[in-house]
């Protein structure tokens, strides 16, 4: 449909797709215009405009079903005169059968609305048919009225928008914006809930490291200035030990991020907080790994300020807490995550070279990773002398504070039982080390270790993950030292100083490099079943699970063409389904878990990072087509879910099924589908892996999205139109 804009009441022309605030905005209000110009579409708030006629006609349902002669023919871009609280209403009533404020193809309504043109002053009616629209005028209604709009005129456009175009629109100007957080006075009330808090001390806390005297005093003037908080603001010790950490967990609370200061509305110079992206739902912070996949979405948006913003924080954790944590909880203090600081600042700088200030900015973040990758990655614990490789094997004590009340029951039920005392009990027994179990210390070790690598849980992990060396993280690692390499030469002519006065060559780092390339092969590659594998440190094994990690060698550059070309051929049809790649094989799964529960990172659930970075790694091997492949059935599942189940983007899929594959029972369920009305943030890899997928896309395969054509469909047009395709004829010249 033509992108016919419209007027506000200020004049200007407003597009038909403009974000919400912009759409419903107060610019909207008729005030100053209410002769009710017939070829403008605007938002009613004015009491005088109240006295509209607004003819909304109740149906009987069995009516309803069929098409009514009562429909305008026009050959322009239709406009929808609307009382919001009574449309909302009556859809309600009418559509949402199941009563969970959402439109979705199992309601059993009659699927069909109808509603009054604006250019007959609601006089002429038009039918509006099928979920798809039906939740999207839901999803703007409820957008109206959260601008406190009691009438609004909306474009057609907006209900039967292409839902690509729509998705990604929302993604770009709605969705980072929702999941975009400050750690300062203005939020802190915002930042400080933490759902997994479960102590019984829910005051908000902010932690603040050593040598940060003016943040440190920023805060303690926020919690005199907004004293009904009861704010608790803490200063850190130099050296943070895991008994310290452990003694935290009844006082949890936020770890302070990087500021910057700015002159405010009253002129007074203060402090603000440097912005960053949340994953969503239940995790409310700056997260390790999420926070790298969702920048590889913000930098396609256009977003590079938050990018950027989370390298500076990343910088600031590195500098006060020794590395990237699992998260900017108190309870996340001796755990990290799968290191990317090195690919994420320099797609970063790619975008900012032109700025001032720009090689600074990379010169503090390589010195950073280095600073992480020397005392954290390549140090004890995590270090494995006798392979040269690295391990998810993080410090700490006791049970993990921020997981499910109910998460280690069946564990730690018999333990309770021997020592005659019920399960809160025992776990603060345990927790405070009146008891002693070496059994559990163990367990809680590999679980810590699970929790770092980001894949919590998997059934790939389970009691050996800390003993592991990763293909995962040794290609992360092995990135970090090509990258350290290329950047020293490129940028700062062979010589790195760091702070400290060390000075580092590109040689160095690339001797780094080769080494752990000829460790990767010697430990984790198998050459029978043409993938990596991981290894264990402890039993000298390799662990046959087969996780789609294999492909990060492929993203990391660390694999030969040979070996890409093996995984290809041998790995990609263990972990291909209808809706991308899996994150284990379905034979792993039951070789370990016939009886067990679903463990959320096993078959048959599909993750956003293992999408993206599979597709990077085929495309840089040359699988151009293969990762298209992926990314059709990828993109076509979160596209078809968005249209089935009134916009919904949820945090992980079950990517082998045809329905609801949004989904996902295991462990703490899915994050994403509690909304009313509109989701509001979506979830943030997912909302980045939607909008790099679409950099890979064909303008058939958008159509064909757009058309929400199942993947095989799609793949056999596809197959016929190459299969069918004229063979070219060779030039007399030529032969």
């Amino acid at each position: 449909m033509p992108n016919h804009k419209r007027a506000s009441s200020g004049g200007a022309l407003i597009d038909p797709f403009s974000e919400a605030s912009i759409y419903y905005g107060t610019d909207m209000d008729i005030t100053t215009s209410l002769k009710l110009n017939r070829s403008r579409t605007l938002s009613i708030t004015h009491p005088t405009v109240a006295k509209l006629e607004v003819k909304e006609k109740v149906i009987a349902k069995a009516d309803l079903r069929r098409r009514g002669s009562h429909d305008e023919h026009t050959q322009f871009p239709r406009k929808f005169l609307i009382d919001v609280e009574t449309t909302t209403k009556l859809l309600l009533e009418s559509e949402d059968t199941d009563g969970n404020h959402q439109i979705t193809i199992e309601d059993v309504g009659p699927k069909v609305l109808t509603l009054g043109t604006a250019n007959s002053n609601g006089f002429n009616r038009f039918d509006i048919r099928g979920t798809y629209m039906l939740s999207n005028l839901l999803q703007e209604l409820t957008l109206a009225r959260d601008y406190g709009r009691k009438y609004i005129i909306l474009d057609e456009a907006r209900l039967n928008e292409n839902p690509v175009n729509r998705l990604t629109r929302l993604i770009k100007h709605s969705f980072w914006d929702g999941l975009t957080r400050r750690i300062d006075a203005a939020s802190i009330e915002l930042i400080c809930s933490d759902p997994k808090n479960r102590s019984d001390n829910q005051n908000p806390r902010v932690y603040v490291p050593p040598n940060e005297p003016e943040i440190l005093l920023y805060y303690k003037k926020a919690a005199v200035e907004q004293s009904q908080l009861n704010l608790d603001v803490v200063l850190l010790p130099e050296i943070i030990t895991p008994e310290y950490v452990k003694s935290l967990n009844d006082k949890p609370g936020i770890l302070a991020l990087q500021m910057e200061k700015y002159t405010d509305s009253s002129g007074e110079e203060t402090f603000r907080g440097v912005p960053f992206v949340v994953p969503g739902g239940r995790f409310n912070e700056l997260y390790g790994w999420d926070s790298y996949m969702e920048s590889l979405g913000l930098i396609v948006d256009d977003r590079i300020d938050l990018a950027k913003g989370m390298v500076e924080n990343f910088i600031f954790e590195i500098k006060h807490y020794g590395k990237i944590l699992n998260a900017n909880r108190s309870y996340y203090l001796c755990r990290s995550q799968p290191p990317f600081l090195t690919d994420m600042a320099l797609r970063i700088y790619s975008k900012i070279t032109h700025e001032s200030g720009s090689l600074e900015f990379l010169k503090r973040a390589i010195a950073a990773a280095i600073k992480e990758y020397e005392t954290i990655w390549t140090a004890k614990p995590r270090l494995d002398v006798s392979t040269g490789l690295s391990r998810y094997r993080p410090d700490g004590l006791g049970i993990p504070p921020e997981t499910e009340a109910s998460h280690f029951f069946h564990l730690l039920e018999p333990y309770a039982m021997k020592y005659n005392m019920s399960f809160e009990e025992f776990q603060v027994a345990y927790n405070n080390g009146t008891v002693h179990e070496p059994q559990l210390d163990e367990y809680f070790l590999h679980d810590r270790a699970v929790r770092e690598s980001g894949h919590d849980t998997t059934y790939r992990f389970e009691g050996r993950c800390a003993n592991l060396a990763t293909i995962d993280l040794n290609a992360l690692l092995y990135k970090y030292e090509i990258d350290i390499a290329e950047t020293i030469l490129k940028y700062f002519g062979n010589k790195f100083v760091l702070p400290n006065g060390t000075c580092h060559s590109s040689a160095f780092w690339q001797r780094a490099a080769q080494r752990r390339k000829v460790a990767i092969d010697r430990y984790l590659w198998n050459e029978d079943k043409g993938i990596y594998f991981d290894y264990d440190t402890v039993k000298k094994v390799q662990c046959l699970y087969e996780s789609a990690t294999t492909f990060w060698g492929l993203w990391s550059g660390v694999a030969s063409p040979r070996q890409a070309a093996k995984m290809v051929e041998m790995g990609l049809p263990k972990f291909e389904a209808r809706g991308g790649i899996v994150a284990g094989s379905k034979e792993s799964c039951g070789m370990v878990a016939l009886d067990g529960p679903s463990r959320q990172w096993d078959w048959p659930f599909g993750w956003a990072p293992h999408q993206m970075l599979t597709w990077i790694g085929l495309e840089r091997y040359g699988y151009l087509d293969d990762a298209r492949r992926l990314v059709y059935r990828w993109l076509y599942m979160i596209t078809k879910s968005f249209v089935d189940y009134n916009g919904v983007i949820v945090e992980k899929y079950d990517v082998t099924r045809s329905v609801d594959p949004h989904r996902v029972e295991a462990e703490y369920g899915n994050q994403g589908l509690d909304f009313r009305g509109v989701a509001r943030e979506g979830f943030g890899w997912v909302n980045a892996s939607y909008q790099v997928g679409l950099t890979f896309t064909t303008s058939h395969m958008k159509r064909a999205l757009g058309a929400c054509t199942d993947p095989e469909v799609w793949l056999a047009i596809k197959d016929r139109a190459i299969d069918q395709s004229p063979i070219p004829q060779i030039s007399p010249e030529l032969s």
